[in-house]
């Protein structure tokens, strides 16, 4: 069995190689292909693989961006941070779909689940189940992100959205700041955190900040109709609402 992971992440990636080698040792370890155009380029140069173990965020975009460039019609076993794309995962060949961090016995599961589908003809079975996933629901919209799996020393552990105090991109790399102080580089721009956080809760405040309701704590005019935030915990001096966005800013607050 030859398997390819795609995961930008090496930690999550280590130990999904160790799992399943531990599980099916007779299985060939293709190269970790981080991104979407790492995917693209190896699947342009080589033969498909019996497996692929896919991450849907990657460091530059969404994974199903690779399946839209390239026709993948072997087995796709997902492995993602937060469950809202399980519906368009399952409509790109995906057997299985597991949440991270991946525990054993899951992964064991999806991979009997696979050899299975191998057995009783996959492409027909999988022809199936997009037909009956298109008819339960044709107008799937996705729920917005809800946690974040972020390192933590030489581990990776999940951080609530709603843990999240705010967002702060700094030369290039975006943090997120937790409620108790905590700071962790994530792989997403603000722009892409501003589409997947509810509206309700997160704000743009500026090019550099995305922040949680609950963090302000308090507001000031500012000079040419712009206000000045006060950002807890331990918030950046000097963040500031341009005068474009003072007005949905504070309705946002219910100001």
């Amino acid at each position: 069995m030859k398997v390819v992971i795609i995961e930008d992440e090496k930690l999550a990636a280590e130990s999904l190689q160790e799992m399943i080698l531990k599980h099916r040792p007779g299985a060939e370890m293709a190269p970790v292909l981080p991104s979407v155009e790492e995917a693209v380029e190896w699947f342009q140069l080589n033969t498909l693989p019996d497996l692929i173990f896919c991450d849907i965020h990657l460091s530059d975009g969404i994974s199903f961006e690779i399946f839209r460039q390239i026709t993948i019609k072997c087995p796709i076993i997902f492995t993602t941070a937060y469950n809202q794309y399980a519906i368009q995962a399952f409509q790109v060949n995906s057997v299985d779909y597991l949440l991270k961090p991946v525990k054993e016995a899951e992964l064991v599961k999806a991979i009997r689940k696979y050899e299975d589908l191998q057995k009783n003809n996959f492409q027909d079975e999988m022809e199936n189940l997009k037909h009956m996933l298109q008819t339960a629901d044709s107008s799937f919209n996705p729920s917005r992100k809800t946690r974040f799996m972020v390192k933590s020393g030489q581990s990776i552990k999940s951080v609530s959205s709603e843990d999240a105090a705010y967002f702060l991109a700094e030369e290039g790399v975006v943090f997120l700041i937790t409620f108790d102080n905590g700071r962790f580089i994530i792989n997403y721009t603000l722009e892409q955190l501003e589409e997947q956080l509810d509206p309700a809760i997160f704000f743009r405040a500026n090019r550099q900040l995305l922040v949680h309701i609950k963090a302000v704590n308090q507001v000031k005019p500012y000079f040419k109709g712009r206000l000045q935030l006060q950002i807890a915990p331990n918030g950046p001096e000097d963040q500031v609402v341009s005068s474009s966005k003072a007005s949905s800013f504070k309705q946002w607050l219910d100001m």
